[in-house]
Order: structure tokens, then C-alpha cells, then sequence
């Protein structure tokens, strides 16, 4: 008999599972990939006893009990389980058992045996995008399996914004990206990252409003529900908004700082997020999340010249790093040979707005003037940034 234990699960939109396939025959790691699924809010489909091996036939696995398939049976007798499933753990004592499936991605090979050199090759023999040993892996997999369980289905757009040096503007072009990515109908969160400045929410006018700030997820080790974060933050100018409260500085650890990012990305549409020029564990922990970062640079040799040391730091964990030049310029100097002086993409230059102190003063946040050239600078990145990722976010809602 072929066996499969199936835990009742809704599907998810579209048809798909909305949790993991499991498959293994050993009761312990069933135990700990159970748990593991548990605590990231997912119910996943768990097969075993299937056939000890599959020399060139496949056999049927189901999501009952059945009569084994027999031999001549092709691999697409296979359940649509195995394909259409967001997420596949294949314990490393089945490895054998599944080489015969159809190649698919986000298939991980799960062990425990650290010292085994030999579960890389029956990765390769499977087609295992990842390879992970319990108990260590176990926070990245409850990661994983929280992205599916959640089922956005795409990752929001993560965009982080780093002055060039102090007073370069980031902050302002931070608030106006997330402004005019919200007016756009876009679910957008702009998350402050630097403790030392002087608030995002002060910058939209919003340091009183209701909601949670950094210090309440400080002792934050497991999964953030993306959910349950978006509605404990303030909501100002239709976006939402995770920032610092006016107390005693409080150190928010590393791992609280992946959760919370992690949480904030499953949600979809984009994420803005202003970078502290001083790089620390927790801040790269947020630049190993972002997909494109943009260096604010004044164009000014002082200041390229500062902005070249900070892209140093920043280029050792973001690959995709861009350049944003904001006028005057000094003589001699154009948003591209800025660029050029600093190797990096140039994004262009971001525009001066008339009015701009005295709207923010007024609690108008930057971006706001929906015909400005700030927004209409913001704009243009988003549909360049949002074409480059063939359209992958959507609005999120």
C-alpha cells in the first residue's frame, strides 16, 4: 500500500497549495518539520511509505491510501501535489525514493547529518534548491515556510535609501518614495532603520499617531505574522509606518530585525526603508533583504568622496546598488560623472522642489505635490524598477 497523511488545508487562492509538501518516512524529522510549520502558521500535505525505489518507472502517490502504481507508470503520474506545491521538504531519507520526479523549483533537501558529504550530490540528483540541516537551519525554513503560508505569492519590492553622507537628503526621498508608491495604489510600508535620526513619522506628521514602534519588537526571535504587523503599525498617508518612539534608545537585535523585514516583505506591493550610513549586524540584516538600494549623493567632491566609502560598506552585502545625485553641483560635476566617479548605476537626479521646508513644516510630507518633480521623479523610478521585475508586484490588497 502507498500511504499519504493529509492535514486539511484550504487551498490558496488560485488553486495552489497553501502549505508544504512533506515528504519522508523518518518520524523524527517529520516531528520537527511539523513543528517547524506549525510555528510558522501552516498546514502542510505529508506523504510516506511511498515505494523503496523507482529504477526508470515512477510510481503514483496520492493523498489517500492506494495500491502502489505499477511499473511503467511515467513520472507525470505523479500528483499535482509534487508540481503545484509552493514548497517541497524531501527528508534526506527519501532522496532516493524521489529522484524520478518532475524537476520543479523550491524543493529543499532537509538532514541532520552535518558530517555527510554526500547529501550535496543527492541534492543535485533531485534538483533541491536548497540543502538545510536540522536544528541549526531551522529559523530560515520556518522563514520559508511562512512565505508561502501567507501566500502573497511575490515578495514586496524592497527598496533601501542611504545618504552619500550626512544630510544628503535620504530621509526626504525615502518619505516621497513611499508617498507617491501609495498614492499609486501600491500596499506600501516605510520602515525608519536608523535610530540616530530624527523620526520618519515626525517627517509625515504623524510622531502622535496610534500604533507600534521598533522598541515593541525588540525581543522578537520567532516568525512576525506580515498580517498581524501591518495592523499594529500607524497608518499615515495611506501608507504604513514602522519608526523609533521619542524614549531611551533601545538596541532591536538582529534576528528581531529579520523578522520583522521578513514579515513586511511576505505582505507584497513595496517596502521603503531609510538606511543609517553607520553599517551594523541589524542594518545588514536589512540590506540582505532589499532588491535595489539607492546612495543619495550631493554633487560635490566632499561628498563623493564620503559616498564612495559608504557604497564600499553597503556593495559587500547589496548587489544591486544605485546612485541618486541631487544638486547644485560643484563645477566640473554632472549626475553622471558621479556616477561614473563612484561605479555605480545612476538612477538620476533628484529633483529640487520649491516649497519643500515649508510644506514639511506645514506636515505635508515630501512627495506629496502628486504634479511635483519630486513625485514625478518617484514615479518614474517605480515604473522603471516595477517593469525590471516584469510587473511582480501588484497592488498587494
Amino acid at each position: 500500500m502507498t500511504g499519504a497523511i493529509t492535514y486539511d488545508s484550504p487551498p490558496a487562492a488560485g488553486g495552489r497549495q497553501s502549505g508544504p509538501l512533506i515528504v519522508t518516512e523518518d518520524p523524527e524529522l517529520l516531528d520537527d518539520l511539523l513543528r517547524l510549520c506549525a510555528a510558522a502558521g501552516a498546514t502542510p500535505e505529508v506523504h510516506h511509505s511511498v515505494p523503496d525505489s523507482r529504477p526508470s518507472t515512477s510510481w503514483a502517490l496520492t493523498a489517500t491510501a492506494t495500491p502502489a502504481a505499477s511499473p511503467g507508470t511515467s513520472v507525470s503520474a505523479w500528483p499535482a501535489g509534487w508540481e503545484a506545491a509552493p514548497l517541497v521538504l524531501v527528508g534526506d531519507d527519501a532522496a532516493r525514493r524521489v529522484r524520478g520526479a518532475v524537476r520543479r523549483r523550491g524543493v529543499v533537501l532537509v538532514g541532520r547529518d552535518q558530517d555527510d558529504p554526500g547529501i550535496w550530490q543527492r541534492a543535485v540528483e533531485i534538483g533541491a534548491d536548497h540543502v538545510l540541516m536540522l536544528p541549526d537551519g531551522e529559523q530560515w525554513l520556518v522563514d520559508r515556510i511562512a512565505d508561502v503560508a501567507e501566500g502573497v505569492g511575490r515578495p514586496a519590492l524592497t527598496v533601501g535609501v542611504i545618504g552619500g553622507r550626512g544630510g544628503a537628503g535620504a530621509s526626504t526621498l525615502a518619505c516621497a518614495l513611499a508617498v507617491t508608491s501609495a498614492r499609486e495604489g501600491l500596499r506600501t510600508l516605510l520602515v525608519d532603520a536608523d535610530p540616530m535620526g530624527g523620526g520618519l513619522d515626525v517627517l509625515l506628521g504623524g510622531e502622535t499617531a496610534d500604533g507600534l514602534r521598533w522598541p515593541a519588537f525588540a525581543a522578537s526571535r520567532g516568525r512576525v505574522g506580515g498580517g498581524a504587523l501591518e495592523e499594529s503599525l500607524p497608518e499615515l498617508h495611506a501608507l504604513r509606518v514602522l519608526s523609533w518612539d521619542r524614549g531611551d534608545c533601545v538596541s532591536v537585535p538582529p534576528q528581531a530585525v529579520r523578522a520583522v523585514l521578513a514579515a513586511a516583505r511576505r505582505r507584497g506591493g513595496t517596502v521603503v526603508v531609510d538606511l543609517p550610513r553607520r553599517i551594523d549586524d541589524g542594518v545588514a540584516e536589512v540590506l540582505a533583504q532589499l532588491d535595489v538600494g539607492i546612495l543619495v549623493v550631493p554633487a560635490e567632491l566632499r561628498a563623493v568622496a564620503a559616498a564612495g566609502r559608504v557604497a564600499a560598506a553597503v556593495g559587500m552585502v547589496l548587489r544591486d546598488l544605485r546612485v541618486a545625485v541631487r544638486g547644485p553641483y560643484a563645477s566640473g560635476l554632472d549626475d553622471r560623472e558621479v556616477a561614473r566617479l563612484l561605479g555605480l548605476p545612476l538612477v538620476g537626479e533628484v529633483p529640487v522642489e520649491s516649497g519643500l521646508l515649508r510644506a514639511t513644516e506645514s506636515r505635508r510630507p515630501p512627495g506629496t505635490p502628486a504634479r511635483g518633480p519630486l513625485a514625478r521623479f518617484c514615479r518614474e523610478f517605480w515604473e522603471r524598477a516595477l517593469a525590471e521585475t516584469d510587473g511582480r508586484v501588484g497592488s498587494g490588497s
